[in-house]
């Protein structure tokens, strides 16, 4: 299952790593790509082991607003 969110306050590399290792340390992700630009992150996972409201509370967590 893949997934892009809306994710506000990303601008920088710093941002882009904490997104990411936060996603990827969830059981079920399988694969994060960040866009600073167009402030989005495209989210490859089994929904089988987790939800899209995990995925969102992961990226909060690291100080970021999920749309």
């Amino acid at each position: 299952m893949a997934i892009t969110l809306q994710v506000e306050g990303m601008t920088c590399g710093h941002c882009k790593m904490a997104v990411t290792n936060a996603l990827k340390k969830l059981d079920g992700v399988r694969n994060v790509e960040v866009h600073l630009q167009e402030g989005t992150v495209d989210v490859d996972y089994d929904e089988t082991k987790v939800s899209v409201e995990k995925l969102k509370e992961a990226i909060e967590e690291q100080g970021y607003d999920v749309k």
